[in-house]
């Protein structure tokens, strides 16, 4: 682009995390080049780049002219190991042989705090393996790996605002879990375009700040406390959790919120991130109150009529 303006090759920018990433970069004065797999409205700095990750071809007009690669597009839910590897772990493969086509040097690229143990979940798998390509790419590359991810917009955590809205949250076995909300998300992800001494080959993890975590029941009655309403809660033991995500499968097929694979990895006891593994503070801070972001998603969920 003319004037020095700054080109991002992003992939994601359709879904929930990306979507809020690109109006961050948007408002940040970069030139997104997005891949989509269908037509999407003009929108200005946008590019848009139809293909899909399983079509090396589209990725290289995506990074053509791009001096940066923000990687967030997924898999998170498949109905065998073969989707799960497809999109994770072949389209990253993808992305970064369009990214080194092109001669782009830095390379971001979003992972999940599930492939700390590869060996819950087939996802979880597939991230890992993602995240050993990304390493051994040569290029100047940073991974995050965030946690549960909430905000305006999401589909998954608005299972647990539907929930408590009738006053009853089903959940996971006792355990610890941190969040994030994805417009802190979305920050450090722009943060970390530009190449940092202190980002380069690291991997990352980063949350709203709890000391510690949440307890999923902490966290359950802060949703109610965002909704204005006081819950109770249950939490699964493992082999029922596992029932559930079968029933959900076969009621909602493909559709399926909880599914077994998911329910692999919910029933971990310790999702809090690292905190010797969080960005330097210089660099990036969560500005987020987990309550603050929590009331702010409820209002948008009753504004678009989803409770």
């Amino acid at each position: 682009m003319s004037g020095g303006t700054k080109v991002v090759a992003l992939t994601g920018a359709t879904g929930f995390v990306g979507g809020a990433t690109l109006d961050l970069l948007l408002q940040a004065g970069w030139h997104v080049r997005a891949l989509t797999r269908s037509d999407q409205p003009k929108r200005t700095g946008v590019t848009w780049i139809n293909g899909a990750l399983d079509k090396p071809q589209s990725l290289n007009a995506l990074c053509d002219g791009a001096d940066f690669v923000l990687h967030i597009a997924g898999v998170v839910n498949a109905i065998d190991t073969a989707g799960f590897e497809t999109g994770n772990v072949t389209g990253t493969a993808n992305m970064l042989s369009a990214a080194k086509a092109c001669g782009i040097q830095r390379f971001v690229h979003v992972s999940s705090l599930s492939a700390r143990e590869p060996q819950l979940s087939v996802y979880g798998a597939s991230k890992a393996k993602a995240e050993k390509l990304v390493a051994t790419s040569l290029l100047d590359w940073t991974i995050i790996r965030p946690p549960a991810v909430y905000g305006p917009g999401d589909k998954d955590v608005f299972e647990m605002f539907r929930m408590a809205n009738k006053g009853l949250c089903l959940l996971p076995p006792i355990g610890l879990s941190s969040w994030i909300y994805v417009d802190d998300l979305a920050r450090l992800l722009v943060a970390l375009l530009p190449a940092h001494e202190d980002a380069t080959a690291r991997i990352f993890e980063a949350d709203d700040g709890e000391p510690g975590g949440w307890t999923h029941e902490g966290f359950a009655r802060a949703i109610g406390w965002a909704l204005g309403k006081r819950i109770n809660t249950f939490s699964a033991p493992r082999p029922l959790l596992f029932a559930a995500a079968w029933a959900d499968r076969l009621v909602r097929g493909k559709k399926a919120k909880l599914t077994p694979d998911r329910a692999g990895y919910m029933s971990h006891p310790d999702w809090v991130i690292d905190r010797g593994a969080v960005p330097p503070a210089a660099l990036w801070s969560p500005q987020t109150p987990t309550r603050d972001g929590l009331k702010t998603t409820a209002r948008w969920y009753k504004a678009q009529g989803w409770l």
